[in-house]
């Protein structure tokens, strides 16, 4: 379990995200119910729960991803570093400071080096030089440079499943954010990969705050500080990851956890 002691010893800050009693519908389906939730700076949560249950729709609360979905309708308060999500926080500027990485790896149709430069690019930055540091300083973060350095220019599509999935933890990098979220992002790969993804979050965890989306318990008891248990939209319980794996307050998380449902 991942309960570090610079975790635990490390002075209490603000809440990086704090949501109280928030509600999301999808036209007359209530996907979350009344859920109140909060995040430290430089900490993993994962959220657990059966398939359909609003784990994903939260997750997607916090870069406003549900925006997309013209029937969706959010209430309540969701806030990062005590500026409200949903009020004039500028969608850009957030989706900027809060990454995202998807369920499948999705590199662009182009060189290793310009899938790191596109956002880069986007916001206007074109010193070659600069943009060279920065490819590389996000794929050493994202633990691919040894293993890209001398083919940048080739496809990213050449890449295997588990390379790719960091190239895409690497493009979310070079855009300087403050949050990442990932949304079951080795659920498509093998154990070795997995592995790797697993031990970069360790390491990404010392400058971003993260949220994991998983099925697989056991990975969120290796590698998350706090865990939440979602059922049927409700926010059942959320604790210190040991407590919630060791010692649940509720018997609905026990029998999700002991595999008696779910």
């Amino acid at each position: 379990m991942n309960n570090s002691k610079d975790t635990k010893e490390r002075p209490q800050e603000k809440p990086k995200l704090d949501v109280q009693e928030l509600d999301v519908f999808y036209g007359d389906f209530q996907a979350l119910k009344q859920v109140t939730f909060t995040l430290q700076p430089r900490e993993i949560a994962a959220f657990i729960g059966p398939s359909g249950c609003g784990k994903s729709t939260f997750l997607r609360v916090f870069n406003r991803m549900n925006d997309i979905i013209p029937s969706c309708r959010v209430t309540g308060i969701a806030r990062m570093d005590g500026q409200d999500i949903y009020g004039n926080l500028d969608v850009t500027e957030l989706r900027t400071r809060v990454g995202m990485v998807f369920q499948k790896p999705n590199p662009f149709n182009m060189s290793i080096f310009d899938n790191i430069a596109y956002g880069p690019r986007m916001q206007g930055r074109r010193d070659k030089r600069l943009l060279a540091e920065l490819v590389e300083t996000s794929l050493t973060k994202a633990a691919l440079w040894e293993e890209v350095k001398d083919r940048l220019k080739r496809s990213a599509m050449g890449l295997s499943g588990g390379q790719q999935q960091r190239l895409c933890i690497a493009r979310s990098i070079a855009m300087h954010p403050e949050i990442i979220l990932m949304d079951e992002p080795t659920s498509a790969l093998d154990p070795l990969a997995t592995s790797k993804i697993e031990e970069l979050m360790g390491e990404l965890k010392k400058e971003y705050t993260i949220i994991i989306v998983t099925h697989a318990m056991h990975q969120a008891a290796r590698i998350s500080d706090k865990t939440a248990f979602f059922l049927l939209g409700n926010l059942v319980e959320y604790n210190d990851t040991k407590t919630i794996f060791t010692n649940p307050k509720d018997k609905r998380t026990e029998a999700y956890i002991s595999g008696r449902f779910g």
